[in-house]
């Protein structure tokens, strides 16, 4: 894997503690990396043990504290287990990056089953929520804390991917902003970043060559999303650069989106 490194450094995430869900692939793993670099300890979460332990290696080798944990995020108690290694590894957790999920295949309303519809909504929408519970109270106890939730820019506006996906996505997005003005005052700030065409290692394999060239001119920038797009906007929200910034969500869109 390629060393990624962030586009700024915040002087002030150093030594601080991450927790990062979906930290194995993609976007979750290009933003491991950028804490890293930016020497926060690092805790890469996912469900392959193997891909875990590659972003695990590559965090260290850039000087940073790394654990990774497989957890299965839709699952109350494997959150409980996580947060209790955490605690024990690093103490207190400072920032949460909840960006599991990412079940957005397009599928037609008109024959989307109902399994498909609660497979997406646990996994997206429900996922998130327990996560957030999950480490809410440690930071609400020490008044501080940084929360970054994952939506997409299909729960922005109308787009291919499912009913079921934008719904659920749309769902994170007023989960976050409930959030962060039920919790402002207690001193923690939630944030949301909604993506749209980030080429991942997975879109490669979707899509082809020529297919993502033509999706690209679409973009009013010009281009496709990278990971490291996604990453340098986390590291912002994260930061005391963006500490008067709470219950916003980031539209990391290339400018297809604005609202």
């Amino acid at each position: 894997m390629k060393e990624i490194r962030p586009t700024a450094t915040y002087p002030d995430l150093k030594h601080k503690t991450v927790v990062i869900t979906g930290g194995s692939r993609g976007i979750g793993a290009s933003t491991a990396l950028a804490f890293a670099a930016n020497s926060v300890s690092v805790v890469v979460v996912g469900r392959d043990q193997v891909a875990i332990d590659g972003i695990v290696k590559a965090a260290t080798s850039l000087g940073a504290k790394a654990i990774g944990v497989a957890a299965d995020c839709t699952d109350a108690d494997e959150l409980i287990s996580l947060r209790e290694v955490v605690e024990v590894k690093f103490g207190s957790v400072d920032i949460l990056v909840a960006f599991a999920g990412g079940n957005g295949m397009p599928v037609a309303t008109a024959t989307e089953s109902v399994a498909h519809w609660r497979d997406v909504v646990e996994s997206d929408l429900t996922y998130t929520f327990l996560t957030v519970s999950t480490f809410l109270p440690g930071m609400l106890a020490r008044h501080s804390g940084v929360i970054v939730t994952m939506a997409s820019a299909a729960a922005r506006q109308a787009a291919k991917s499912s009913a079921a996906y934008a719904a659920a996505k749309a769902g994170v997005i007023a989960l976050s902003r409930h959030l962060a003005g039920e919790y402002a005052y207690e001193g923690v700030r939630v944030n949301c970043i909604a993506p749209s065409a980030i080429e991942t290692e997975r879109m490669r394999s979707w899509v082809p060559e020529e297919q993502r060239h033509a999706l690209a001119e679409a973009f009013p920038l010009g281009r496709l999303g990278q990971p490291e797009d996604v990453a340098a906007a986390t590291l912002f929200l994260a930061s005391s650069a963006s500490s008067w910034i709470t219950g916003v969500t980031l539209d990391v869109s290339g400018g297809k989106v604005m609202l």
